[in-house]
This record gives structure tokens, C-alpha cells and sequence, in this order.
């Protein structure tokens, strides 16, 4: 299927683009980031144009973003409230909510394009949380505008070479994700931890 979908990528490039990044913002398993470095290296090669490429790659991302936020503020928002309210799950949720809410822009941005498996799940909780739709919208623009400059970038820059930076470039970025996410849940724990202490 990855083959076949490389193979479009020539001859159907910007429609490629903006629905593989469109699926990959709602949690499906598209290699979008491979798929834009292929599309970098056509670009390069002039079989396709940049402006489109990068149009077509960005608005499929923002569209995706833009209805996981959508489902989660319309069908995640009574479910959140309800687990929110229970008493033993509440004050975690709540505590949960408040700190999106206070760095929802990092929050946002990171997870388009640095550990972007966290992606679609950012984008249903902004919106199940109510978090504010001009804040959610302009870090998901910064963010996806990164990710596809850097990939299509990538792909332009080393078009020669895209077989090994396919195989180096998106393991060393998904090992970088990883390991913020881990420091990110170290802290969490830590925090979650010192105010238990200093509770007793």
C-alpha cells in the first residue's frame, strides 16, 4: 500500500498530500512524512511545484486538526464533564485541563510536527476541554506549517539521498519526540508526587 501511494505521488502529488495529512491528523497510519519528503524530492527534480505541494500539504493538515478539535468540543465535552465530575478521577482530569489550557500553545505546537504520534489526541482533547479555539488554531498553523516545511524541505535539500534520510531522518525525530514525552510524564509524576508528600 506505502509503494502505491508513492507512486501516486508524481502524477497526483498535491491531492496525495493534503489527504494523507488530512488522515494522519484524525489518527490513521499514513506515512505523510515520507510522502512530503518524496513530493520535496519531485519538487527538486521539477515535476512538481512547491506552492502547491506546500498548499496542499498544509491546508489537509489544518482541515484534520481543525475537525479533531470539532469532535472532541461536540462529542467529547459531555464525557470529559462526566469523568471530570466523578470523585475519584475528577481532581486528576481537572488538574489535567488546567495545565492544556495554560500551555495549550507549546502544547499544540510540539505535537504537530516533534512527537506528533500525540497529534490527534492533543486536537480531541483542546476541544473536549474547551480549550480556546484561537489559541488551538494559531499554534495547529505554526506547528503544521513547520512540519511541512521541514519534511518537504528535507525532501528538496537531499532529493538524491531520500532513501537514507527516510531511513535515519524520521527515526532520530521520533526518538527526539519520544524522549520529551517521557521528561514531560517524569515531571507530571514528580509534581504528582511532591504534592502528595507534602499533603501528609
Amino acid at each position: 500500500m506505502i509503494d502505491s501511494l508513492y507512486g501516486l505521488v508524481p502524477t497526483h502529488g498535491p491531492g496525495v498530500l493534503f489527504l494523507a495529512t488530512f488522515l494522519s491528523c484524525l489518527a490513521l497510519p499514513i506515512p505523510s512524512s515520507l510522502l512530503m519528503m518524496a513530493a520535496g524530492a519531485f519538487v527538486a527534480s521539477g515535476d512538481l511545484a512547491a506552492l502547491s505541494v506546500l498548499s496542499a500539504a498544509l491546508a489537509g493538515a489544518l482541515i484534520g486538526d481543525q475537525t479533531g478539535y470539532g469532535a472532541g468540543r461536540l462529542g467529547g465535552a459531555m464525557l470529559w464533564r462526566r469523568l471530570a465530575n466523578s470523585p475519584t478521577s475528577g481532581p486528576m482530569l481537572r488538574k489535567a485541563a488546567d495545565a492544556l489550557d495554560r500551555r495549550a500553545t507549546a502544547t499544540v505546537y510540539f505535537s504537530r510536527w516533534l512527537v506528533s504520534a500525540l497529534g490527534p489526541y492533543v486536537n480531541f482533547a483542546a476541544g473536549a476541554t474547551q480549550v480556546n479555539w484561537r489559541r488551538f488554531s494559531l499554534a495547529s498553523l505554526l506547528g503544521e506549517s513547520t512540519w511541512v516545511l521541514l519534511y518537504v524541505g528535507l525532501g528538496y535539500v537531499f532529493a538524491a539521498q531520500l532513501d537514507q534520510m527516510g531511513e535515519t531522518v524520521i527515526p532520530a525525530i521520533g526518538f527526539l519526540g519520544a524522549g520529551m514525552v517521557t521528561l514531560l510524564l517524569g515531571r507530571a509524576i514528580w509534581q504528582w508526587w511532591r504534592s502528595r508528600t507534602s499533603s501528609l
